[in-house]
């Protein structure tokens, strides 16, 4: 995935043109027996499962599964590459859809016509299907962490299909929808509530999964749903808008990507690529009296004269269509007439009650503003702080992390009130960014106004300490953090508490860089080579496949300050250079690019890998693989020589035919993203994100022209074999009622 001319991801943005320094073994530890695994039992399952979702028990519906363990093998047949329009599993399992774009969520919503001309996305599933948790419900409906047969999954909708050059979400509109600005107000109000959030209850009838339609737990949030801003930004100069003048609250949740779970029993959603969705004027350096907040917009991507992806500021004189234009409009000192703030209300970890329709959903501004991917939780220790940790999906962004001031409560699991519980552990602590050593060490470098490196910057004057949680990546730059390439999601092995990060990919990684835009190698993303882009020409060199980097705290603490790292995987096809790219040496059962989505399996173990690329589908539609990770350390180092120069790395033990292999291969022009499972391990929820996206409205009407007709075509929904592809949701189940992976 490179901004190559043959190939171009929408999502692969960089904005960081700072001068800072670039940057296995089968699992023996046996998870704890089910009655650890049914989680909201107190201290002993938070000390070994720091992130699973520990919730009021209910009513005890699910019969008692046999004790869980690891697995030490996988046990089924790799699946093969494919570019059929179809989800490819293994032989044994099978994969059902169950949720879909324009579902409806009320039982007063009609079915979904696929034609382009529904409307009502407020009571809709949305597009773009990714990041996704499960959280489990009794049979009279409450709570309850063990809960495998009836469920809640809270799901992101990232985006919206349309083509890199188009306005207009072409399958959502009869004729393709308007490119030309103005654009009309009924588009933009069907294309605003594709983005966000559903909740959304699914049940288990029989051996079969499906949603509930009229469920009273099913809800959509939205760009345009009230939001309350908590943490150190919360009452900041730099959040008051002619919506909020106080800058305590904020409208919606936008271009949600990964997610994490709380171990409280709430779902973290990133926002990710928000700041595309803004326009500024021509003019509006000067408007500002180029004051500092220009410093900012530009960091984050916003230039004057920037446009809108959608050009949603378009749509009408209305309140609602004012908000994504952030020019300085006005004559106030602080923003409250006009939306030149709107911007730092977005780019946040967002946390919502699953289970409370009427719980506030708060940003939580203090984890700090950037493009958020997922958040991992450390292994809980009752008495010591609990830490997430967080990517910022951009070529050459950084690693972070956050420590909370207040100590792990075992007693916290089972809240009253959940939002509440994150009050206390999300607003008040540390955040830090991580500093990759050539060595295999790292440290982490704390995001403080008391920093004199912080206090004395040059590229930007903080003011306090919300302004520096607010401009996160500006203090990352001044501390002098390790570029990386793209941080997308990241996952906590369940039982050592290591922390995995995705490096999809970085086409300006050089060997020399030639200007500020480029990143030169080092240990910590060492790997400069070509390759080419869907079977075309050589591409520019850069790192095209990825890499799967992790790290392990010292001692096992969450506030420790330093750590130890090394990469779990290298991205590469099978039978590239095993010397300069194929440095894990994968085979064609195992070999993949641009890994993207992570998540661990709290029933075995295992490690779920999700690509979303561009360099390898001449070869094989995305994909989804099984890993039993070893830890970090079980490998060795690597001299990497350039000739110009030699860069050491430190890679983990290559994996085998038993610890790693791929499960699943989506239907055509998809990325694979989102996994939750239930906890009994039995039934494993996955997302295809924009099957088919890539279309134009000027041929949106014939369907001869679409890349993609899934799920319809494999009888999903209205449209049959011709189908608008759509985005959606699917259940891995295995007839012989067994665990996934086994």
């Amino acid at each position: 995935m490179s901004q190559d001319t043959r190939y171009v991801d929408p999502d692969e943005i960089d904005h960081n043109n700072s001068a800072n320094e670039s940057f296995q073994s089968v699992l023996q530890a046996r998870l704890a027996r089910r009655s650890i695994l049914r989680g909201a039992i107190g201290s002993a399952a938070t000390a070994v499962f720091g992130g699973i979702t520990l919730s009021a028990c209910g009513g005890g519906d699910d019969d008692e599964p046999a004790p869980l363990k690891p697995l030490e093998k996988l046990g089924f047949t790799a699946a093969a590459k494919s570019l059929a329009d179809q989800v490819v599993v293994p032989a044994g399992y099978t994969a059902s859809v169950i949720y879909a774009l324009g579902d409806p969520l009320t039982a007063t919503a009609t079915a979904y016509k696929n034609d382009g001309s529904d409307a009502d996305f407020e009571n809709r599933a949305g597009d773009h299907h990714d990041g996704m948790e499960y959280y489990g419900l009794s049979a009279d409906g409450k709570p309850d962490a063990k809960a495998s047969a009836r469920g809640l999954l809270v799901m992101n909708h990232e985006a919206t299909s349309h083509n890199n050059n188009e306005r207009a979400s072409a399958f959502v509109h009869i004729n393709g929808g308007t490119n030309t600005l103005p654009r009309p107000a009924a588009e933009v109000d069907r294309e605003v509530p594709l983005h966000g959030v559903s909740v959304v209850e699914v049940r288990k009838n029989g051996a079969a999964f499906a949603y509930v339609k009229d469920s009273a737990f099913n809800r959509r949030i939205t760009p345009l749903t009230p939001v309350t801003l908590s943490g150190l930004g919360a009452g900041s100069g730099l959040m008051k808008t002619k919506y909020s003048a106080d800058g305590k609250t904020a409208r919606g949740t936008l271009n949600n990507c990964g997610t994490g779970s709380t171990p409280w029993g709430t779902t973290l959603t990133g926002e990710e690529n928000w700041s595309l969705y803004f326009t500024r004027g021509a003019a509006d350096d000067a408007a500002r009296g180029n004051d500092k907040s220009v410093a900012s917009l530009k960091r984050y991507g916003r230039n004057q004269g920037a446009a809108s992806r959608h050009g949603w500021e378009t749509g009408g004189a209305d309140d609602k269509y004012a908000r994504w234009d952030i020019s300085k409009k006005g004559a106030s000192a602080d923003g409250t007439d006009d939306y030149r703030n709107e911007l730092n209300t977005f780019g946040y970890l967002v946390e919502i009650d699953p289970y409370s329709k009427t719980s506030a959903i708060k940003k939580r501004t203090s984890l700090g503003r950037f493009a958020h991917e997922s958040a991992a939780f450390s292994k809980l220790v009752e008495g010591k702080p609990l830490a997430v940790y967080m990517g910022d999906d951009s070529r050459g962004e950084y690693i972070y992390t956050w420590v909370s001031a207040a100590n792990w409560a075992a007693a916290d699991a089972n809240p009253t009130d959940r939002i509440a519980t994150g009050d206390k552990y999300l607003d008040a602590g540390k955040l830090y960014v991580a500093k990759f050593n050539a060595d295999g060490t790292g440290t982490w470098i704390e995001l403080a106004i008391g920093n004199a490196v912080i206090k004395a910057a040059t590229n930007y004057a903080f003011a306090d300490q919300a302004d520096v949680v607010v401009n996160a990546r500006l203090a990352a730059d001044a501390v002098g953090a390790t570029k990386m390439d793209r941080p997308e999601w990241c996952a906590s092995h369940p039982v050592t508490g290591e922390v995995y990060f995705t490096l999809t990919n970085n086409s300006h990684r050089k060997v020399q860089p030639k200007d500020d835009k480029e990143f030169g190698v080092d240990s910590a993303n060492p790997r400069v080579y070509s390759d080419s882009y869907n079977g075309g020409a050589q591409g520019s060199p850069g790192n095209i496949n990825g890499h799967i980097i992790r790290v392990a705290e010292v001692a096992g603490d969450a506030a420790a300050t330093s750590f130890k790292w090394d990469v779990y995987l290298f991205g590469a096809e099978a039978g590239a250079d095993k010397g300069l790219v194929n440095l894990s040496s994968l085979t064609e059962d195992q070999d993949m690019s641009s890994p993207d989505g992570l998540w661990f399996s709290r029933a075995t173990g295992l490690c779920w890998i999700q690509t979303d690329d561009g360099a390898f589908t001449d070869k094989s539609n995305c994909m989804m693989l099984a890993g039993i990770p070893g830890s970090v350390g079980d490998g060795a180092k690597k001299t990497l020589d350039y000739t110009s120069k030699k860069v050491d790395t430190y890679i983990g033990k290559a994996p085998t035919a038993d610890t790693l292999k791929r499960f699943l291969v989506g239907p055509r022009d998809c990325e694979i993203t989102g996994c939750a499972e239930t906890p009994d391990g039995k039934a494993l929820f996955v997302n295809i994100q924009h099957p088919g996206e890539t279309i134009t409205s000027a041929t949106v009407s014939d369907p001869a022209k679409y890349l993609s007709h899934w799920p319809g075509n494999a009888g999903y929904g209205a449209g049959g074999p011709n189908a608008r592809p759509r985005s959606a949701t699917i259940v891995i189940t295995k007839p012989d009622g067994g665990v996934i992976g086994s």
